[in-house]
């Protein structure tokens, strides 16, 4: 596992302001955030928030990840006071199901934006649909990561088999790495839009998104109503038509015993620096109040719920 650390500061700023200290005297020595590839959206994020955060009080590491579940089991375990999740991985980590032994004591600081599965070929590939994937060589992205628990439930849905295809293990960089080079055929992505990674491969060699959107409905019916349908747009990544596939919304998640004055303060500032993150990560843009309390089936901290609460309009 690739682990990049970058050290910034906290601003304690909302419990500033209302006269307390959010850490009630016991500021840990860092605060940890765990993301997910460098090449991802959720990497890109933390790091963004991390600047924004940067003035005095504790510092923040923000870790890399192989994805969800590495992110929860991490938050869980104390390595990570924050991650980052897709609802999928959180739905199997509260009921201690999948890769989770037991059900992990988390609660969610909001939904932020949600991902978009990319089922990515070059141009000239003659896969067009994800049944067309059986006898070819595929990343199913890094173990622990929401990318793989959602690309074998797509397989699934569609009736592709494992031992049908040659499977590979890569996260989204090596996967990028691969399809350029040759070594596979199509890789599957979960993440947000425009994911960087993918907008740099198609700079230099073409690719298009298989569609998705016809299985959809089947994955919910096996595994609930947090997938939806969702729609890469016409001009992503050099496409020339809009491109329907599957979605799910991505959560900031805490220990459920994290101080409430923490969790609040934490909230506040990710609001607060909304639109600066936006500038380098498009995808924050879409953190909205009225939607970020929707985080079913994980509780909003109960520090959140006071944030929002006396943030409503």
């Amino acid at each position: 596992m690739v682990l990049a650390v970058v050290a910034v500061l906290v601003v304690v700023r909302s419990m500033n302001d209302r006269g307390g200290d959010p850490w009630e005297g016991s500021r840990p020595d860092s605060l940890v955030v765990t993301t997910g590839g460098t090449s991802g959206i959720y990497h890109g994020y933390g790091v963004a928030v991390g600047d924004v955060l940067s003035q005095e009080q504790v510092p923040v590491d923000v870790l890399d990840s192989g994805g969800s579940v590495e992110n929860l089991q991490r938050v869980a375990d104390g390595t990570a006071q924050l991650g980052f999740s897709a609802a999928d991985a959180v739905a199997d980590a509260v009921a201690g199901r999948g890769a989770f032994d037991e059900p992990l004591p988390l609660c969610a600081l909001a939904r932020v934006y949600d991902d978009f599965v990319h089922l990515v070929v070059r141009e000239d590939s003659p896969v067009r649909t994800i049944e067309d994937l059986a006898g070819r060589t595929v990343s199913l992205g890094a173990p622990r990561s929401g990318t793989a628990l959602i690309a074998h439930r797509l397989l699934d849905a569609a009736g592709v088999e494992q031992d049908d295809l040659d499977g590979r293990s890569l996260g989204l960089a090596e996967s990028i790495d691969a399809l350029r080079s040759g070594d596979v055929d199509a890789f599957f992505w979960s993440g947000g839009l425009r994911t960087p990674g993918i907008d740099r491969l198609a700079e230099s060699a073409p690719v298009r998104l298989v569609p998705l959107g016809e299985i959809v409905e089947d994955v919910r019916a096996r595994h609930g109503s947090g997938y939806r349908h969702g729609v890469v747009p016409q001009g992503m990544y050099g496409s020339t038509e809009e491109v329907a596939t599957l979605a799910v919304p991505n959560f900031l998640v805490v220990r459920a015993d994290m101080p409430d004055p923490v969790a609040r303060m934490l909230v506040t500032t990710l609001f607060d620096a909304r639109s600066q993150v936006a500038r380098t990560v498009p995808a924050a843009a879409h953190l909205d109040r009225a939607r970020a309390i929707f985080t079913e089936p994980l509780d909003l901290h109960p520090g959140a719920m006071e944030y929002y609460r006396e943030t409503k309009s």
